[in-house]
């Protein structure tokens, strides 16, 4: 099974594709879809979901998680992200790739074992479950492919994930 995982950003938003067979997952790739901050948002909008949709076409996954909005102080920053994390959403299901949410605090339990692991603990997570030689950058591929982990490690027997939630 092939897993895409997205951690969505206005400015970047990173993506992470693995593999899982049993209990076993591999890297397959990541990195992060940018748009021009010189745009207009509607554009720049357009810009994540093309990219996103080339990801899809590309790796072809099974499934793809998301990581949930949390709302800050910022309003309009977070209703900005929530757009983005539409469009990332959108572009996984229109390729008919069902699509599950997990909050920050729940890849980051599955991941770590800590859901208020900082940024460099889950990237170093990421690069030992994985397998990898050198950290994914930036931190938004690693964060991508965390929220894949996390998936997979969802639905392993006893996960200590709580339910996905189904977007599809």
């Amino acid at each position: 099974m092939r897993i895409l995982g997205i951690d969505p950003g206005l400015r970047k938003t990173g993506w992470g594709v693995i593999a899982k067979d049993g209990s076993k997952l591999s890297f397959l790739a990541c990195g992060t879809v940018k748009s021009d901050e010189k745009e207009a948002l509607s554009v720049r909008l357009k810009q994540l979901h093309d990219g996103l949709r080339e990801i899809v076409a590309s790796f072809v996954p099974d499934e793809a998680a998301v990581e949930e909005t949390f709302v800050n102080k910022d309003a309009r920053a977070t209703l900005k992200l929530g757009q983005a994390r539409g469009v990332a959403m959108l572009a996984a299901v229109e390729a008919g790739c069902p699509v599950v949410e997990y909050t920050p605090a729940e890849i980051k339990r599955a991941v770590v074992g800590y859901g208020r692991a900082e940024k460099h603990q889950v990237q170093q997570m990421v690069t030992l479950l994985l397998g990898l030689a050198a950290p994914p950058e930036p931190f938004d591929a690693s964060d991508a492919l965390a929220v894949a982990i996390c998936h997979a490690h969802a639905q392993m027997p006893g996960a200590p994930v709580a339910p996905a939630r189904r977007s599809k």
